[in-house]
Formats: structure tokens, sequence, C-alpha cells
């Protein structure tokens, strides 16, 4: 029989806020932390708008040495974590690190200092570029270094997929600790992907939102007739998982439980999603399968809800056919409206932001959405939050390449 699996610490930092609290009281305020950006200067790019951590200072969080071998995702990963293990009240010793895992996911890793180390390269030559930069820009270093700064030494690896990495390495994390390879899990994703070239090739792909540089508070819209496009946003996510008797027998206070993950393949386009919503359906119920629950029992979801025309028509096409006549009554919303998405790190600041929802009883409402497209006909829960008894929630991340993942956590009650 496999083990429970439930979490005991939420950390994550976004363009709302350094901790959870910030950016859980922003999110039920449906205040928006999207802006023109100012990690360079947009003029003349067709995008202007991102969800920038505002006012980030790394050496207020580590030591100034650390923070400059780290990639600003790192970084943003060492910020969530410290906060979630803080919570967890959970102290991982040389003993007890050989049992926690450390997965830390991204969609592009370090490309930060890549394109600060390129400008070295093109303007000072190949003597001046930093022996770190390698490093400090794969993709597996916020998982490695954060297993460095905390002594976990477990299992450690990152996941890649895209904008469904957090999620994926959420899910993944806790099959690992029902497998009984670990006890306790750092789980989640990072991302600082608001740099010139990435701008320009989502715009290229005709990805990111163009038409609302003008109101950048106002550009990420799931849902709403007038989205054109997401809005590039950083920060991290982590959640600590835990054996469920790992974290009674230490008396740890236990926020939810995660009971199911799903994980598919759309095998269709490199950037668009199945034409038919099939994958990211598929997905839904393989993880309300390992939840042994049915569709109703799901009382809100955190929708992928990217503000793109197709993704959002389609995640509707899709949540239709996994809920049918209930798809009416579900409540859906998307933290992408207020904090932007965040590619990779999404995934586990919205496993996040289900797991308060859970603990609160609000579901965060979708920010911006004014006037609902005719294909998007669901509960959106429009611009205001909604108090709400929750007992089970969903959290759905689709990402390019045909990704899809979507979680399943549910109110915590021990066995009988």
């Amino acid at each position: 029989m496999s083990r429970r699996v439930v979490i005991t610490g939420i950390g994550m930092i976004t363009a709302l806020g350094h901790n959870t609290c910030d950016n859980w009281q922003a999110l039920i305020n449906a205040k928006t932390g999207t802006g023109r950006i100012t990690l360079f200067d947009p003029e003349g790019y067709e995008s202007q708008v991102a969800g920038e951590v505002k006012d980030f200072d790394p050496t207020n969080y580590m030591e100034r040495k650390e923070a400059r071998r780290a990639d600003r995702f790192t970084q943003f990963a060492f910020v969530a974590a410290d906060e979630a293990l803080k919570q967890s009240g959970y102290e991982i010793t040389r003993e007890s690190g050989t049992r926690v895992a450390s997965i830390i996911g991204t969609a592009i890793g370090g490309i930060t200092t890549l394109m600060q180390e390129y400008d070295v390269l093109r303007d000072r030559g190949p003597g001046r570029v930093s022996p770190f930069v390698v490093p400090m820009m794969l993709a597996d270093m916020a998982s490695g270094q954060l297993s460095i700064r905390t002594g976990a030494r477990g299992v450690n690896y990152a996941l890649v997929s895209a904008c469904a990495s957090g999620a994926d390495c959420i899910g993944e994390a806790a099959n690992i600790i029902r497998r009984g390879d670990a006890d306790v899990a750092l789980a989640g994703g990072a991302e600082a992907a608001v740099t010139p070239i990435a701008i320009a090739g989502f715009v290229a792909a005709r990805a990111l939102s163009t038409s609302w540089n003008h109101a950048p508070e106002q550009a990420s819209r799931p849902f709403d007739k007038r989205r054109d496009g997401f809005i590039m946003a950083e920060g991290a996510g982590v959640l600590v998982l835990e054996a469920e008797e790992h974290a009674r027998a230490r008396g740890a206070h236990i926020l939810a439980e995660l009971a199911g993950y799903g994980a598919t393949s759309d095998a269709f386009h490199i950037t668009q999603p199945d034409e038919n919503g099939e994958g990211a359906m598929r997905a839904m119920q393989l993880a309300l399968k390992q939840a042994e629950l049915d569709p109703d029992d799901i009382h809100y979801l955190n929708a992928h809800g990217t503000s793109t025309p197709m993704n959002d028509r389609l995640e509707t096409l899709a949540v239709k056919r996994v809920f049918g006549d209930y798809a009416y009554s579900l409540p859906i919303s998307s933290s992408k409206s207020m904090m932007g998405h965040l590619l990779g790190a999404a995934g586990a600041v919205e496993a996040g932001v289900c797991v308060m929802a859970l603990q609160n009883g609000i579901i965060p409402p979708t920010a911006n959405l004014e006037e609902p497209d005719v294909d998007c006909d669901l509960d959106y829960v429009p611009n205001v939050a909604r108090s709400a008894s929750l007992e089970a929630v969903m959290s759905n991340s689709l990402g390019f390449g045909g990704h899809n993942a979507s979680l399943v956590f549910r109110r915590y009650e021990p066995a009988s």
C-alpha cells in the first residue's frame, strides 16, 4: 500500500509579493502585479509588460557570495524554499538529509546569466567570461544548489516540461515519497526569464500580449474576449511534501493532502494544445483516478488560464469533457490574471494557491474578466473572491511540447 502524501509548508515569491501571505492577500483582493518592464529597456518591443518581482535584493535572503554564484531563478527558489521549510518546522540534519528529496523544475533555467555573460564575451572577450556561467545557467541548478544549501541528500533533479514543470515536480516528488524513496521533499519550480531574448522570442511565437502596453495591469485577462496573449512573469513556488506518518510522528501541522497527479502528452504540436482538449482532459482524469474522487467531488479548479486565445478556449473544452454538466457549477479561476505567467514555476505557485484556498475557504478570482468569450462560458469567478466550503481542489498546468499536468489536493483528514 502506497503512503499518503501531505503538505506541511508553502513558499512563494512572485510579482505580488515575497512571501505566501502577501501573495495570498493580493490574490483574494484581485490586485495585479503586472507592469511595464524595468529589468531592461523594452522600447521597441511589441510586448512591454511583465510580472516582475519588485524590490528584490538577494542579499536580504542569502550571503553575498552565495547570491553571486546563483542565477536569479535559483535565488528565487532559495527564498521560496526557506519560507516553506520554516513553515513546516522541519529541520534537515546530517542523518535525516538522506531521506529528503530536492526536485525543483524550470522551463528556461539560467537565461539571465547566459545573456549577461554573452555580453561579456562580445564586449570583453572569452577570457573575461565567468567560470560560474555554466553551473549558473544549467536548468538543474536551483535543485542542485538548494540541495547543497539545505543538506537534502536524497533524490535531486530538475524536471523540464515547459509550463508544466513545477506541477510535474510536485507530482513526481509525491510519487517518490509514495514508493518509499524519501520521507520529505522540497518540490516546485523557479523562473527568471524576463529578458530581451525571451520576450522577443515569445512575441515571435505570437504567445505574448501586445495590445495592452498602455494598461499593463490589465494585460493578463484569461477567458476575456479581449485577451491576446500571456504576460511573462518570474518567481518561484516550493512546497514541503511529507509522508503522512513522518509528518504526524513529528507533530507537524498538516495543511492539506496531495491526493492525485496526472500527466499526459498531446502528441500534437510544439506550441498549440490538442485541438480537442484531449491531453488536458486525460491528465485531469488520471489525477481524479489516483485521488479516488469523482468529478463532482472537486469544489474549485485553478485553471492554467494563460490569457491566450487558444489555451483558454481549449482548456474550457477539456474541463467540459471531464466534468460534464457539473462543469457549469464548478468555480474556476486563473491566478495568472494577477501574477502573470511564471512558466516553469507557475504550476508550483498555483499548487500553493490551491492549498491556501483549502485552508481559508476562499476562492481567488480571475481579474480583468470584463467581457467573457462566448467559447469560455463557465464560472470563472470574475474579479471578486468568493467564500466557499472546499474539500478538494484541482490545479492544471499545460506547456509547449504538449505537456499536461493536473494535481488534486484535498482537506486532510487522518484515517479512521
